[in-house]
């Protein structure tokens, strides 16, 4: 009596011990959905981030940036480095003066998130009327806000003499 009262207490045991399991794997399963989420609606507003900046969209610009943003672009005019800042909203300006075509394309990015800010680490290429202007690594820092996520600045370099990208050359 004894032996059969304790297998059941140890199959009660291991049955609440495997269902105790399953919980935190449900709750890591749903975390990495809600990760893998985020990591594309974040990529997505980097995207669309460049793809209003080549169409001139100003009001679809400014749904992807916060006008207090600031962004640095890192050069180096004359063998030293320099930098010029600009703000989000001078950024919006200046967007419909735009007298060429540009086009800016990413590759390889990396995205973390956390909670409600997250940042973009990728290299890209940017071109100019159809022709390769200059290429470098950007670095974008983005917030989670009620209408989703928008870019609050960021940083990159500006380079020349680029080594040919993953992804060809430009077929626009």
């Amino acid at each position: 009596m004894i032996l059969g009262g304790l297998s059941t207490f140890m199959a009660t045991c291991a049955l609440t011990l495997g269902l105790s399991a399953a919980a935190p794997q449900q709750a890591a399963t749903a975390a990495g959905a809600a990760a893998a989420a985020d990591r594309a609606a974040v990529l997505s507003t980097v995207q669309a981030f460049f793809d209003t900046m080549a169409s001139k969209d100003v009001a679809g610009a400014a749904r992807t940036v916060l006008p207090e943003g600031r962004f640095h672009a890192m050069g180096r005019p004359d063998g030293q480095p320099g930098v010029r800042t600009f703000t989000n909203e001078e950024f919006l300006k200046g967007l419909p003066d735009r007298t060429t075509r540009v086009r800016e394309r990413m590759w390889n990015p990396e995205v973390r998130v956390h909670g409600a800010v997250a940042t973009v680490w990728t290299p890209y290429d940017f071109w100019v009327d159809g022709r390769l202007s200059h290429c470098g690594m950007d670095a974008f820092d983005l917030v989670k806000t009620a209408e989703g996520w928008r870019i609050a600045g960021g940083i990159y370099t500006v380079e020349t003499g680029c080594a040919p990208s993953p992804l060809g050359p430009l077929t626009q």
